[in-house]
């Protein structure tokens, strides 16, 4: 275990050196969403980041040993965050980090941990926003995260090795959070002809050009780490 904490943090340095180059803004940006949409989606996450709250509280009690491995899930999904691939206007591409954290403790935990990686992230690296962390925390520290556990544990169910189940937890959790995003960016700006549902589908062909192979590369990375 003490070697593989080593690794971790070692390749979370790594990452930490590349995710300082400068490009646009990750996440949906400050000022893209109406305030309509901004109190919405604050509305609907902030019940998962409560109960989030209380989970960690709960593991931490049984085991006060499990604040390394939270601090660490966390970090890994503030790096992985931070890493962007200009996408669609008003967004980009990047990995989220949140399955390993997710495999490890469940996806009520990362509502907080990814919520507070958004917010660190707004605040310091000017990378997505306050207005907009609702909807940036609902996409990846809720439904990523809740997506990505209930395959993880189907592929559990069904026999499937641990390493591929982390595997496929990371990969759908992070594409489950650009589906998300097109979804949220569809209702803002619908298509003039199909509506929402064109818009969205145009926004996620887009993210997808990007975002599968740097899901498959970011499932890798969450197998090594696991």
């Amino acid at each position: 275990m003490k070697n593989k904490k080593v690794t971790f943090v070692a390749l979370l340095a790594i990452l930490a050196v590349l995710s300082t180059q400068s490009v646009s803004a990750m996440h949906i940006m400050e000022g893209y969403l109406p305030l309509f949409w901004c109190i919405f989606w604050f509305a609907v996450f902030l019940p998962f980041f409560v109960v989030g709250l209380m989970r960690i509280k709960k593991i931490v009690a049984e085991d006060p040993n499990s604040k390394t491995m939270l601090a660490l899930s966390g970090a890994f999904i503030f790096i992985l965050s931070s890493l962007k691939i200009p996408s669609v206007t008003g967004s980009s591409s990047h990995p989220t980090g949140v399955g390993l954290g997710t495999a490890m403790f469940g996806p009520s935990v990362i509502s907080v941990l990814g919520t507070i990686c958004l917010l660190f992230q707004a605040l310091l690296l000017a990378h997505g926003g306050l207005t907009t962390l609702g909807a940036n925390a609902f996409s990846m520290a809720v439904v990523g995260p809740f997506v990505g556990y209930f395959v993880y544990k189907f592929a559990k169910s069904i026999k499937l090795s641990t390493p591929v189940s982390i595997f496929i937890c990371a990969v759908i959790a992070d594409l489950a959070t650009y589906a998300t995003t097109s979804i949220q960016l569809g209702l803002v700006f619908p298509d003039a002809n199909s509506g929402f549902v064109g818009s969205a589908l145009k926004f996620m062909g887009v993210f997808l050009t990007t975002q599968i192979p740097i899901a498959i590369v970011e499932g890798l990375l969450t197998v090594v780490l696991y």
